[in-house]
């Protein structure tokens, strides 16, 4: 082979190799910024797409590489996505668990790979995740029962929880049944059902609401709905009866939808957590960690294996009376958004 053929051959595959370089250099896109992966439940709730929303708006603001992955409420194709990150290379995992004890597979997986794990909203049980960012699931509970308790001296009342593979089920309906306890135990509540609405969907909310008005001679007085989602669904069976507005109805994410029945008194309450800052506090906390900080927790959670380092945020009750001061005056919603 003539010299010059030589070269050319040895110039083009140079060329081929360093333009794949970038790409492929320790399974990295290797374009200069700290890579994260998020692994998020779902979108039919609209508060996971504000968290998908200032999950991304935050790593522009941080000129970071994000990944955002939706699961479907299918804890194997989270699996199956957190695992193509990984091979991907990403710094760090942000993971909302669809199956709080199944994540602690990809926390293993990412670890064997030296990539940090975040539980984010939801906790991942029985591993070694290595920071926690979450909303305090048992207060939010504690606000749905103290209203219960605050407007309803007796009566029947059913009590929903999320769905039974996520995690935060347990606190938050344990913080509802602490507040209504003692009226339970007075019998001053019959508790007529107690069920779970798997995959937080409203249609289970409405048919359990639907079989305890059927078996209770539509005698309800309240509904502990565990979101706003499940209280939508609770909603349609009570109006079905015509006994929205005149049953207590409680909820949590303080979607548009929730505040415009609170405006119109089909929905007595919902709960508030600003998951503006909690999204950008879990980007903060991971950038922190990929260089080499702990993230900065507050505070610890026990997760059956170690007490998870945690970063918590409060929740607030709104209702009203004080929704436009929590919601609408702090620019969480617009006015136009509860039109």
């Amino acid at each position: 082979m003539k010299l010059k053929t030589m070269f050319c051959l040895l110039i083009a595959a140079m060329l081929v190799f360093g333009l794949a370089a970038p790409v492929m250099a320790g399974g990295k896109k290797d374009d200069g910024k700290l890579s994260i992966g998020v692994s998020l439940p779902t979108q039919r709730e609209i508060r996971w797409v504000l968290d998908r929303e200032n999950f991304e708006a935050a790593a522009v603001e941080q000129n970071i590489s994000i990944s955002v992955q939706i699961a479907d409420n299918d804890a194997a194709k989270q699996q199956n996505q957190c695992e193509n990150l990984i091979t991907q290379g990403v710094d760090i995992l942000i993971i909302a668990p669809v199956d709080g004890e199944q994540a602690k597979n990809i926390v293993e997986m990412a670890h064997a790979e030296k990539i940090p794990v975040i539980a984010y909203d939801r906790p991942i049980l029985n591993c070694d995740v290595d920071l926690y960012v979450t909303f305090d699931q048992y207060r939010i509970g504690q606000l749905m029962g103290q209203y219960v308790v605050n407007h309803l001296p007796r009566g029947n009342i059913v009590v929903m929880s999320g769905d039974p593979q996520d995690p935060t089920c347990v606190p938050l309906k344990q913080g509802a049944m602490d507040a209504i306890a003692a009226k339970v135990r007075s019998g001053d509540y019959v508790i007529v059902s107690e069920q779970e609405c798997k995959d937080w969907a409203a249609s289970e909310a409405q048919r359990h609401v639907e079989n305890a008005l059927t078996n209770n001679n539509n005698r309800i007085d309240a509904v502990i709905a565990p979101n706003d989602g499940t209280a939508g669904g609770a909603i349609q069976a009570l109006a079905a009866q015509g006994l929205a507005g005149r049953t207590i109805i409680t909820g949590q994410d303080c979607e548009p939808d929730a505040i415009k029945r609170i405006i119109e008194g089909t929905q007595s309450m919902t709960v508030f957590f600003d998951v503006r800052q909690m999204s950008r506090a879990a980007v903060a906390a991971a950038i922190n960690i990929v260089n080499g900080g702990n993230g900065n927790p507050d505070t610890v959670a026990n997760n059956g294996f170690k007490d998870v380092p945690t970063i918590g945020f409060p929740a607030s009750e709104v209702n009203a009376d004080n929704y436009r001061t929590l919601v609408i005056d702090s620019g969480y919603m617009s006015e136009s958004d509860i039109q």
